[in-house]
């Protein structure tokens, strides 16, 4: 194994904090791995990686030969690619992770375009609407729709959205329209199971505010709460990309209009501040110019 290669394989053990989890990547006994690592730790004439019956961690050496390592190898990566990739068409393996609802909805029709326009791209989709860790999941690239992103998170903005609260037509003939956020409280309204607190964020006089609210369903799904306010069974708070043909249809009318919700980012997010491939820079770029900085979802927001 050269220096190279060496450097790599550190990084990866360094990354997943395991010798076996990165055996199991490479198809190889974790023997093998920590042999490897050893000999680059006696050429060095340092320990890299301190030992535990938990889980490997750094030592200061090994933190500072990491950085060091990522910025070589990122280096390399890109002086090779930039020989070839600018003049060649996107290829190769995309496995992302992405929303359920976002990207079912509003990404499947623009992956399979993506896909079209680059025949020799295959694209692996893991749904979920939790955070992952995109290097111990293999990932190079996830989706995200949040309004902060986390510390030390490297990601492109590549659009936006902002929540509406809708109800079904039959509802608000029974039980009336809320006038005002603080109303909501005296509806039966539809939680987010995954969401950090019971109460919904309107922007007023260009501040945050959160109003209670509560109701007897709760769901991990968007779609699942667009179904029952679509059944009249209650108020919901949706990003417009879930909401967009049920409005367009009347099926849900938009409540409280003069309220809007803040606006959340939608970002592609990378494993790491290491060199992109050419393959997941042309996806990004192409999402990008897809979603642009006025979505087609949010065309439903009432004017003003």
């Amino acid at each position: 194994m050269d220096r190279l290669d060496s450097m790599r394989l550190f990084v990866r053990v360094a990354e997943l904090g395991s010798f076996s989890a990165v055996a199991q990547q490479m198809n190889v006994a974790r023997s093998v791995v920590t042999r490897q690592v050893a000999a680059l730790e006696a050429h060095l004439g340092t320990k890299l990686l301190a030992r535990s019956t938990r889980r490997l961690s750094l030592t200061s050496a090994g933190a500072t030969y990491l950085e060091k390592c990522r910025e070589i190898l990122g280096l390399v990566d890109a002086a090779e690619a930039g020989l070839t990739e600018d003049s060649q068409a996107p290829r190769g393996h995309l496995r992302i992770t992405l929303p359920f609802s976002f990207g079912i909805r509003q990404l499947m029709p623009m992956f399979g375009d993506f896909m079209a326009a680059n025949p020799e791209i295959t694209i692996e989709l893991e749904f979920s609407d939790r955070r992952t860790n995109l290097i111990e999941g293999g990932f190079d690239l996830a989706i995200r729709i949040t309004d902060r992103l986390e510390p030390g998170d490297v990601a492109r903005k590549i659009g936006s959205s902002r929540s509406v609260v809708v109800a079904a037509p039959g509802y608000i003939k029974r039980h009336g329209s809320p006038r005002h956020p603080k109303d909501l409280i005296r509806h039966e309204c539809f939680g987010y199971v995954l969401a950090t607190r019971s109460s919904w964020a309107f922007s007023l006089d260009g501040k945050t505010e959160w109003f209670p609210v509560a109701g007897r369903l709760e769901a991990n799904s968007g779609d699942a709460l667009l179904a029952a306010a679509i059944g009249g069974l209650g108020i919901t708070y949706l990003p417009t990309f879930i909401v967009e043909t049920a409005v367009r249809e009347h099926s849900l009318d938009i409540l409280l209009p003069a309220f809007r919700a803040p606006e959340l980012g939608i970002y592609a997010v990378f494993p790491s501040n290491r060199y992109v491939p050419h393959r997941v820079r042309a996806l990004v770029e192409y999402l990008a110019q897809r979603i642009g900085s006025k979505p087609p979802w949010d065309e439903i927001l009432p004017k003003g």
